[in-house]
């Protein structure tokens, strides 16, 4: 296994055509827990066709289809890295939106390796995308964090020193988001079907009790939270969302998110009150407007 800084960070970008529709969207919401109060107005609109609202965090899944395993662009299968597949974790997640995304729509999506760091005992691999429209604008770009444990020590850029430190204050909010038991089999239609969020004991063999939420419908969710309650339900909004992802969640647990808010930036921290508040997302924070 081997790790080639030079080749993958020069290779030309791959590139594929995405197209989703109305019913991916409401998918994907309904993956997030949204509409469980059907009667709701607020709820109706990231559900329903007449009024639909699109989160920006549903740029993860727009026209990627479902696949097996876990869902990372290009499958890792990238010049000049060879790496363990068993070996990596999604260790962080951004997405700057350049433009409202359609209900429905399509997009050219190109793939690229951004950077490359060497942690030591782990390398980071950072996969970015930038999907344009049919006018050649820009929708968004995503930048993926995968952790490569056991390869790193190849004498490259450690990358930046990036501070979890939140205000040292009471948070200005606190927002509650329940999850059901049933949400993973939900979101999992989303695109990601690692039978970690769904076979139990497939679940037992990776070291948890039972399947866990996917770390992307954590981020949804709490995206989710903070449009619902800071935003006044307006995804547009939303500039960019950065985040870590620091612990497991079982579906059917809590994610509480904390907020502080200072002008146009939010710094956030998600838990998991039934688990004595133990961190969820953390280095998290949202640019707005």
């Amino acid at each position: 296994m081997s790790i080639d800084p030079d080749a993958a960070l020069s290779a030309a970008p791959t590139t594929r055509e995405g197209t989703w529709t109305e019913r991916d969207v409401i998918l994907y919401h309904l993956g997030l827990g949204a509409g469980v109060d059907s009667l709701d107005p607020a709820e109706l609109r990231w559900v329903y066709e007449k009024t639909l609202r699109v989160l920006p965090t549903f740029a993860m899944v727009a026209g990627q289809g479902i696949s097996a395993g876990t869902a990372t662009p290009a499958g890792l299968n990238l010049p000049g890295i060879d790496i363990d597949l068993r070996r990596i974790l999604h260790g962080g997640q951004s997405v700057a939106v350049h433009a409202p995304i359609p209900a429905a729509g399509a997009a050219t999506i190109s793939s690229r390796v951004a950077d490359v760091w060497d942690k030591g005992k782990a390398a980071v691999i950072v996969l970015e995308q930038t999907a344009m429209n049919g006018d050649g604008n820009p929708l968004w770009t995503t930048a993926m964090q995968i952790w490569a444990r056991g390869e790193g020590g190849f004498g490259g850029d450690a990358g930046p020193d990036v501070p979890n430190a939140v205000p040292e204050r009471d948070a200005d909010k606190v927002l509650v988001s329940p999850t059901s038991t049933q949400q993973a089999l939900v979101y999992r239609l989303s695109g990601d079907m690692n039978p970690l969020h769904a076979d139990p004991a497939f679940a037992k063999t990776a070291g948890f009790d039972r399947p866990i939420l996917h770390g992307l419908a954590s981020y949804g969710v709490v995206c989710k939270a903070v449009v619902d309650g800071l935003l006044d339900g307006d995804p547009t909004r939303v500039r960019s969302f950065s985040v870590r992802f620091a612990g497991s969640l079982y579906p059917g647990e809590t994610i509480e998110t904390a907020v502080w808010r200072d002008g146009d930036t939010l710094t956030l921290l998600a838990t998991c009150p039934e688990r004595d508040g133990q961190p969820v997302l953390t280095h998290a924070t949202m640019e707005v407007r």
